[in-house]
């Protein structure tokens, strides 16, 4: 009786632990498709033309123009931040009107530190013809200052420059060069 009393309780542990194991696997698997869906892009949007103006003295003027193929949206995580994973096309206006246009394959607008990082074949084109060639630039957005690390090439009316690396205010008035080559013009 004691033999079949302990092969009962045997049983019924294994049928126990093999219910609470097959319960835990998919409990489990939801716990995974939640975590899948918290890095999913909480907004995703295609061909963006986004105008931001000024409104001053009954006219409004444009400030700026984002062009994009595809924007996502990741607000919903913790360090948020608005990804371009087709590039973008920003013409930029000042009080002039004039444009400069900047370019890149890839960007990534960082919402918190409002720093945006472009990537592959970053040109910005300023109306007095000066072109900035680089494969990665940062911008600084409360700053308006642009920096980079990587090698480029700055075509300019003057002159080509070129070099490794630079820092910048948004008009190119303050340009610091790391490491640098090209024909240069020096005020008396």
């Amino acid at each position: 009786m004691k033999k079949q009393y302990l092969h009962i309780i045997k049983n019924l542990v294994t049928a126990i632990v093999v219910t609470l194991f097959f319960s835990c696997k998919n409990d489990f698997d939801d716990v995974q498709k939640v975590g899948v869906l918290q890095n999913q892009p909480i907004g995703e949007t295609e061909h963006i033309d986004l105008k931001y103006t000024e409104f001053k003295k009954d006219t409004v003027r444009l400030l700026a123009n984002l062009l994009s193929p595809k924007m996502l949206d990741y607000s919903n995580r913790d360090f948020a931040f608005s990804e371009f994973p087709k590039g973008i096309e920003l013409k930029i206006y000042d009080e002039n009107n004039n444009q400069t246009t900047i370019t890149s394959n890839y960007a990534i607008a960082y919402t918190e530190t409002d720093i945006i990082d472009l990537r592959g074949n970053v040109v910005i084109a300023t109306p007095g013809k000066d072109t900035l060639f680089t494969e990665q630039l940062f911008y600084n957005q409360k700053l308006e200052w642009l920096f980079t690390n990587e090698p480029w090439l700055f075509n300019r009316a003057v002159g080509p420059m070129h070099g490794i690396g630079f820092d910048s205010d948004k008009e190119f008035k303050n340009f610091q060069m790391l490491e640098m080559g090209g024909d240069f013009q020096f005020d008396n």
